[in-house]
This record gives structure tokens, sequence and C-alpha cells, in this order.
């Protein structure tokens, strides 16, 4: 056995571990390391993926937490692409907010949240590894920033914008392919590939290495564990074929749509104008269409597995109708 299969993915001691109130020092300490502050999680809180199927190999994993502070934070760890990814952890964050206060209380008693996505796919385009979202209120004309002055924040009470407003951190696990030099990284790294530094002094990490322990666990969850990490193997390659597939598909058609378009406009305008727009133009038009046809060849696999409409739906972004339809 080597260190990367030494201990549980994180992923799954979220679902099956972290949410046991004698392991909340692990998640603390990501959090801690992630935030630059001290968090203590006081409870667990029910979220909406909180699913215990072990046949559900597709569906994220979530944590809601509430910290010392009263503050809510999220923490959701995404295997596969989602069309409207952005989208949806903005309308978690609007639910956590709106499910923490009652009709009737006032307005300060909305509670901060901390959006924490680990992701195991490409989002968008970028070099780092790790992305930081924040409100901030900028001058048009001034150029300068609001902020909230003394008296308003010692006579009236008043938070200033980062102490309202959500924060989000977008975890591209992926993305990191260096050295851990620092507590933060050696998390991303145990994240990424579960290995942990025998010396670790990280928060969070060196109790993982005594809890999260593979060979710690019985032959029942090391079996379903296993399981587990096969499902997810299936899931990456059906997804990286589909997308090599429909990328290749869409350079193909754009070629050969490039080539008439480009023939055709320039005979009219140019032949050497016309072809490079036409190439252009065709290209984009068949790598969209190549992209739909390898969502719906992924569709229609996921379907033969017996994966749930909506599942195929959250993970490919077709409605339920064009799901049945295929």
């Amino acid at each position: 056995m080597n260190g990367c299969d030494k201990y549980i993915r994180f992923d799954w001691a979220a679902k099956k571990i972290l949410r046991d109130k004698a392991n909340f020092s692990i998640l603390e300490g990501l959090i801690t390391v992630l935030l630059n502050d001290d968090t203590k999680i006081i409870e667990i809180l029910e979220s909406e993926s909180n699913q215990s199927d072990p046949d559900d190999k597709f569906n994220r994993v979530d944590i809601k937490a509430k910290n010392s502070k009263g503050e809510i934070i999220l923490v959701e760890i995404q295997q596969t692409r989602e069309v409207y990814y952005l989208e949806r952890i903005l309308y978690g964050v609007a639910n956590a907010i709106t499910e923490h206060i009652h009709k009737g209380d006032k307005y300060d008693q909305v509670k901060k949240v901390y959006s924490i996505s680990i992701l195991y796919f490409d989002l968008g385009k970028g070099e780092d590894y790790i992305y930081r979202g924040q409100t901030v209120f900028h001058g048009l004309t001034k150029h300068d920033t609001l902020q909230i002055t003394e008296r308003e924040k010692d006579g009236l009470n008043m938070k200033a914008p980062e102490d309202v407003f959500p924060e989000y951190y977008l975890i591209r696990v992926k993305s990191f392919d260096k050295i851990a030099e620092n507590h933060l990284e050696e998390w991303i790294k145990y994240l990424k590939d579960g290995d942990i530094d025998e010396n670790t002094t990280a928060p969070g990490l060196r109790e993982a290495k005594r809890k999260l322990e593979y060979l710690s666990m019985t032959e029942k969850e090391r079996k379903a564990y296993d399981r587990h990490i096969d499902n997810i193997m299936i899931q990456n390659d059906m997804f990286d074929t589909a997308a090599k597939e429909g990328l290749a598909q869409g350079v193909a058609i754009g070629r050969a749509e490039g080539r008439a378009e480009g023939r055709a406009e320039g005979r009219a305008e140019g032949r050497a104008e016309g072809l490079a727009e036409g190439r252009e133009e065709g290209l984009a038009e068949g790598r969209e269409e190549g992209e739909k046809a390898g969502v719906i060849k992924t569709a229609i696999s996921l379907k033969a597995l017996g994966v749930p409409t909506a599942t195929i739906s959250q993970a490919t972004g077709l409605t339920a109708e064009d799901i049945d339809n295929l």
C-alpha cells in the first residue's frame, strides 16, 4: 500500500465519518487553514444532498455546519461537471440564509455564509488552484472602497460588508501540481490524492492520520469504499471519453462547415478573408454541436447504467423530458 491509498479520501470521509461530533476536528482543521481563522463547529445541519444510498454514486456530498459565531459554513464536494454550477452554489447560499432567519426577525439575524466548493473537475479558465469571491463595494468615479466608520461600527452596531455578505471559495484540486509548502497546500494535496505527510502539523490532518486510515475500517466498510473509488474512476472515464469524442466530432464538423462557408464567402468577398472567417465560425459551431452530441452520448450511457433521471439531468444539464426521449 502506498501513501495515496493509506488514508480514506475526503469525499468518502465527509459522507460517512466527518458528521460525527467526535470527528469535527478534521473538518475544523480544513476550514481553519482556509479561512485563516480558528473555527469551531458546534453542529452539523441537515443538507439537501445528505444521501446515504450507496448506489447513488454520482451525487455530490454536502456538509452544512454552524460555527461558534453562529455563521453557516457550506462544504460541497463535487465529482462531476455541472452546467449551471455557479448558479447552484449561489442558490445554495441564498437558501441557507433564508433557512436561518424566521419571519418577523430583524435583519440583524441574517447569518454570514461561507461556501466552500471542493471541485474534482475543471471549472473555468485560470492558473490558480483556489479562488475566493467576496462582495466589495467599489466607487465608480473615485475608485475607492466603501468602509464602515467607527461611529457606525460602535454606536450603531453596523457590520462591515465583509462581515455580512457570503464568501465563496472554489478549490480546483486538479490544478494543484506542486510540493506542499504550508498547511493549506498540505490540505489541498490530501484532497487531491489522499496523501498525508507523516510529519504534518496542519490542523485537522493530524487527526485525519489517526481516524481516516484505510486499514482501520472494517472489511464491509473497505468493500463499500473500494466500490466508491471504482465508481468514481468509471464515472470520470465516461465523462472524459464523451468530452474527447464530442470535441473530435465538433472539430471535424467545424472543419467541414468552415471550408464550405469559407468557399462561399470567399467567392463574394475574397478567398483569403472568407476562408478565415468561415473556418472560425464553422469550428465554433461544430464544437458546440460536438459537445451537445457528447452530452447526449453521456446521458445515454448513464441511462443504460440505471442512473436516476434527476442525477443525469444534474450531471449533463439536459431536462428530464430530453432524457426520457433518449
